[in-house]
């Protein structure tokens, strides 16, 4: 049967009931780093299989752990937090990631937090993250908004400008027949990004 989530409200919803992924929340959370949340297909991979009607969580390649530190860019801190991650639960391929340096791999003006980075990755519907508040309640970052995720929308992100890495992203991960309800937003529609929902 298929399931509806409309809003951030049923998202973080959705995500309290699943109680591996509360666990791999409160994990990230004990790590204690700067504006840490898991994001990209953890999220994104979640939801589509929640609104395909999936009862079987669709395999993960890896676990994208964000933070933004700029006082410590050494990539060892990165593989660092993944060793400790793995430890506490191998059943995920973890992958911490300091968003403060990953201007210098993308040839950028440096990100100013975890969501100045975000929003320029290649569709709006990986730019969805999660991570526990101080009170310990999910709480949702979605710098692009949720329309395009929670409406099946494969969408480039406005702030992304490789057209061939987009579509070789969607091509080459297998979306559109993984999960076949999505749809590929062409190129024309690609600048109405619905901005109702954005943070």
């Amino acid at each position: 049967m298929l399931q509806r989530i409309a809003d951030s409200e049923e998202l973080r919803e959705a995500i309290r009931q699943q109680p591996e992924m509360m666990a791999d929340l409160r994990l990230v959370a004990e790590l204690g780093l700067p504006q840490g949340c898991i994001a990209a297909g953890y999220i994104r991979n979640f939801v589509w299989d929640v609104l395909h009607g999936y009862t079987v969580r669709t395999p993960l390649q890896d676990a994208d752990v964000l933070y933004f530190d700029p006082l410590c860019l050494d990539e060892e801190a990165e593989k660092a937090y993944d060793a400790k991650l793995r430890e506490r639960n191998p059943r995920l391929n973890w992958s911490a990631k300091n968003q403060a340096r990953m201007h210098l791999r993308n040839g950028a003006a440096p990100y100013l937090s975890v969501e100045d980075a975000m929003k320029r990755w290649p569709e709006t519907a990986t730019a969805v993250g999660a991570r526990l508040d101080a009170e310990g309640e999910v709480e949702i970052i979605a710098p692009l908004g949720l329309a395009d995720l929670l409406s099946l929308q494969v969408r480039q992100g406005p702030y992304f400008h490789d057209d061939a890495v987009f579509r070789q992203r969607v091509n080459g991960k297998a979306w559109l027949s993984r999960w076949p309800r999505l749809v590929l937003v062409e190129e024309e529609d690609r600048g109405r990004v619905d901005t109702s929902q954005m943070r």
